[in-house]
């Protein structure tokens, strides 16, 4: 009178994979465990490629780096956090990215212990002739403008002997002249020592920006020519 059998029954209420060939069983917690196994190898993927890129634009591109001392008032303060762009000065078969210019802030290896980094303000460029008279610097005989300057930090005014400034050399200062060991002091700093340029401060908040880049009106850069080298020999 009745049929038990399976295939005459109807599910009711119930989503059955027989009503539909295309519905599809899903086993939830092993699909569920496989998906977040499978998330998992993506987040580590992607923060070892963050972590790479990261490493790679320290190396190549820019570097964070911490001013110590007070030899760069009033542009940079102790304690203040600096990025140094490191591909301007990057060579590859003699074509730079970028060239070393008057009133750049650089970061280098101090010439008599390359163990320690400085940070000064290119002020003479190879093939010039640097003095200071009163304070006051002059390049090839003309007086260089430095707006800044603070006087409150340039006070005593020395003078220094001119020195000519060697090719793939740099003459550096600080801009708190008062208190700032320099090539015044102990010579020049080679191209190869110098390692970065400060652009930008990202510490502390309040002086957050780029940094001044010094303005000059001053003759490119001469080299004596060979004519000049033979009128000076046979003198």
């Amino acid at each position: 009178m009745f049929d038990f059998q399976r295939k005459n029954q109807y599910d009711f209420g119930i989503v059955s994979a027989n009503d539909d060939r295309d519905i599809e069983v899903h086993r939830l917690k092993v699909e569920t465990r496989q998906g977040l196994y499978f998330e998992s190898l993506r987040l580590v993927r992607d923060v070892f490629l963050i972590i790479c890129v990261f490493v790679l634009f320290g190396v190549f591109v820019a570097q964070p780096v911490v001013v110590e001392g007070t030899s760069m008032l009033p542009e940079l303060h102790d304690g203040e956090r600096l990025l140094v762009n490191k591909l301007v000065y990057y060579k590859i078969k003699s074509v730079s990215w970028g060239h070393i210019e008057r009133g750049d802030i650089v970061v280098f290896w101090y010439p008599h212990d390359p163990e320690k980094s400085y940070v000064k303000r290119i002020i003479g460029l190879p093939g010039e002739r640097v003095k200071v008279t009163n304070g006051v610097v002059f390049i090839n005989d003309e007086p260089l403008k430095e707006s800044y300057l603070d006087v409150e930090h340039n006070q005593t005014l020395p003078s220094f002997t001119e020195k000519k400034v060697d090719e793939h050399y740099y003459f550096v200062m600080g801009d708190n002249r008062d208190n700032s060991s320099d090539s015044r002091y102990w010579g020049l700093v080679p191209e190869k020592y110098v390692y970065g340029k400060a652009f930008f401060r990202y510490w502390k908040p309040q002086n957050i920006g780029f940094l001044e880049h010094g303005e000059y009106n001053l003759p490119e850069a001469t080299t004596p020519t060979d004519n000049d080298v033979r009128a000076e020999g046979s003198e």
